[in-house]
């Protein structure tokens, strides 16, 4: 890594740890604006960089909330009898029984859900196409369904947490620290494995699975790991997000593919598949377009949110990222060969 990479993500860093202090009254936004980096990065790692379009993603989201809460439930009380009341009167936990619960709940609910990938994906990688991505669909929905139907987590009313046990902007301060540091984690680790022969394994499944499979590379596996490590990840904000939302339900907050199910989609779509920072860059402009389109065109917003996406389709079908690449293909260091009538053309 040359200096200047260096120089510039150092830079990147400090701004991501002074933005909350920069901004307080936009805290809560800051964090959302992270979840929404790490869903996108995940998203791509199988629909970008493996060619697996996953429109079930919100699956590990909405199961990372119950997961934590289950566990940090069930470190002081009975879940059942908790849940019951949706935490009436008996919501008390101390400051260590609340910082406990919830460091297992994240831990519990990435591993929960990496295993439920790996389990999933025994039988939803036999399917390839649109019927791969519906197949993750009916998995989201279903679950979502038969939680919102499952009485002792809380069926339909959902579940209500703790909440964060100090100042409220300190609570708010806590929880962006935590959708940033995994972001950043996140993004430190596939800068990395996208670099490995895993990357180009994943790449090459994406390219021509069949001519990859005939080169003796097992692509089940391949598959299953890469949705596993998303899985985890995405298990890890949801829980992130079950103790920031406190009171959270199966069908509007936790399964939620019409709102974010979608949303992780559009980001990567619109900074570019298959590219590290194509999400990253598609989430943040989402993001700033989301917020300003729901607080100023408040009944309108989701005829803008289409529009977006059919702008994006059209004249972005590479993404931000492959826009950038075409116009100024030097920033990222491809050397184009300017011929006799380019150079006339340019006079």
């Amino acid at each position: 890594m040359t200096a200047a990479k260096v120089f510039f993500y150092i830079v990147l860093l400090a701004i991501t740890i002074a933005a909350p202090f920069l901004f307080p009254d936009f805290r809560t936004q800051l964090a959302t604006l992270w979840l929404m980096i790490v869903v996108s990065l995940t998203w791509d790692m199988t629909g970008g960089q493996m060619g697996y379009n996953s429109l079930g993603n919100i699956f590990f989201y909405g199961t990372g909330m119950y997961v934590a809460a289950v566990i940090s439930i069930g470190l002081v009380y009975d879940v059942g009898e908790y849940t019951s009341a949706a935490g009436g009167g008996i919501n008390d936990f101390t400051p260590v029984q609340y910082f406990m619960g919830v460091g297992l709940g994240m831990i519990g609910a990435g591993i929960f859900c990496a295993l439920c990938a790996l389990v999933l994906g025994f039988i939803l990688f036999g399917l390839r196409g649109p019927y791969f991505a519906i197949g993750t669909l009916g998995v989201a929905i279903a679950a979502g369904e038969l939680v919102s139907n499952w009485e002792w987590v809380g069926g339909g009313q959902g579940i209500t947490l703790p909440v964060y046990p100090a100042d409220l902007d300190e609570g708010k301060l806590f929880f962006y620290f935590l959708f940033a540091g995994t972001g950043v984690i996140l993004f430190i680790f596939l800068r990395w494995l996208y670099n490995t022969r895993f990357g180009a394994a994943i790449n090459a499944i994406r390219d021509d699975e069949e001519k990859a499979e005939a080169m003796g590379l097992h692509t089940m596996r391949y598959k299953l790991v890469t949705w596993a490590m998303a899985g985890f990840f995405v298990g890890i904000v949801g829980a992130i997000s079950a103790f920031q939302l406190i009171s959270f339900e199966p069908l509007e907050s936790a399964y939620q593919t019409i709102n974010l199910g979608i949303f992780m989609v559009v980001c990567v779509l619109l900074g570019g598949k298959g590219t590290l920072w194509g999400p990253v860059i598609g989430a943040i402009v989402f993001h700033v377009f989301k917020e300003v389109t729901w607080n100023y065109l408040l009944g309108w917003q989701w005829v803008a949110l289409g529009a977006l996406i059919v702008v994006t389709v059209v004249y972005f079908q590479d993404g931000l990222m492959g826009w950038l690449a075409h116009r100024k293909p030097e920033w990222f260091g491809i050397r184009v060969e300017k011929t006799d009538a380019t150079e006339g053309a340019n006079r």
